[in-house]
């Protein structure tokens, strides 16, 4: 009887290190990174915000032809930056005309023109900071002023990296 408590505790502590070591594993691609956000011209580091695997942040800008909201929403993947999906409230000089292969148009629940399924990779992801009008950063709830962290007109690059 005494070797069935045995084999039983045993079994239940090789199962609790599986699952902890599952744990440890399934987040570790994404454990300690952070958005960054630079100077195009300097390098100086703006800001960094953690971000882990699958985590989304959106910029939003009024374009500077048709005055009216534009939304870019970032996923990060595999320790990438992706482009997914575009929101603006009507076509216009500058933007999107014709889908690439896989994306979806569709209508958003306020009317705004959706593209998503976009799925690109962003080797090199930057905005200048508009002079007119602000581009807002949302990192989860929070909503970032561009302008007020970085000045306007700067040039930003966006990066995904290791603390």
């Amino acid at each position: 009887m005494a070797s069935r408590h045995k084999i039983a505790l045993w079994a239940a502590v090789l199962a609790l290190v599986v699952a902890v070591a599952f744990l440890l594993v399934g987040n570790s691609a994404s454990a300690g990174h952070e958005l960054v956000l630079r100077s195009g011209k300097t390098g100086k580091v703006f800001a960094r915000y953690p971000m882990a695997e699958g985590d989304t942040f959106t910029i939003t800008f009024i374009h500077s032809v048709n005055q009216k909201p534009y939304s870019d929403m970032y996923r990060i993947e595999n320790e990438t930056i992706y482009a997914e999906e575009t929101r603006f409230a009507e076509f216009g000089a500058g933007v999107e005309t014709e889908l690439n292969e896989g994306e979806i148009l569709s209508t958003g629940k306020d009317g705004e023109i959706v593209i998503s399924n976009i799925h690109t990779p962003m080797k090199h992801l930057s905005y200048i900071v508009g002079t007119v009008s602000d581009h807002i950063l949302t990192v989860g709830e929070k909503e970032i002023s561009l302008r007020d962290l970085c000045g306007r007109n700067a040039t930003v690059v966006f990066t995904y990296e290791k603390k």
